[in-house]
């Protein structure tokens, strides 16, 4: 759907997993969902936020596939990993700085979201976008999330000096201009 573009705005995710089933149904997961819906600290907060593949413009995954099984479409979409070529060696999911790469072992298959690419190529919206209740996933064009967010969105991560951008866009506070994600924040510490 050209000029739409995928928008997550984790401060609208009600954890309700509307997300997670409507991306089992699809016939090309297998019934497998390739989204993900997790606690952002749950020590502290009940607060969930969807994970999707967030599509980036220099897919780590794909440089680190030996068999070249992980190929980024022209429209920016990073595909599942090609069935003949993947050899289940999991570096893309190591690799990955957001996580979202699965090794499905059973299949000896890397799999993940594909922003629903068989549908989105052929003019319809990502299956977990149409379903969510709160509209924390989102696939519609950027003037409208615009005028009906006081969120804006960036597709830019921070992860220590490495910049990341995307072709999936997180919803941030209007004086952000991009999601620092700092892993130290994320190690348990004993404490004493």
């Amino acid at each position: 759907m050209f000029g739409y573009e995928f928008y997550v705005d984790p401060s609208r995710c009600i954890g309700c997993q509307s997300c997670v089933n409507a991306c089992a149904e699809c016939e090309t997961h297998r019934g497998t969902p390739m989204i993900h819906v997790d606690y952002l600290d749950r020590a502290n907060t009940i607060a969930t936020v969807p994970f999707v593949c967030m599509h980036c413009d220099d897919p780590t995954c794909a440089k680190v596939c030996p068999a070249d099984a992980i190929k980024k479409t022209e429209d920016g979409v990073v595909q599942s990993s090609l069935k003949p070529r993947c050899i289940a060696c999991s570096n893309c999911v190591l690799a990955c700085p957001f996580g979202i790469p699965k090794m499905m072992t059973e299949l000896e298959q890397m799999m993940k979201c594909d922003m629903c690419y068989d549908r989105t190529s052929a003019g319809k919206r990502p299956m977990c976008a149409t379903v969510c209740p709160s509209q924390a996933l989102a696939f519609v064009p950027r003037e409208q999330i615009e005028r009906s967010r006081r969120e804006k969105p960036t597709n830019v991560f921070q992860f220590g000096r490495q910049r990341v951008t995307t072709k999936v866009h997180m919803m941030v506070p209007p004086d952000e201009n991009a999601v620092s994600v700092d892993v130290a924040d994320y190690i348990w510490e004993a404490k004493p």
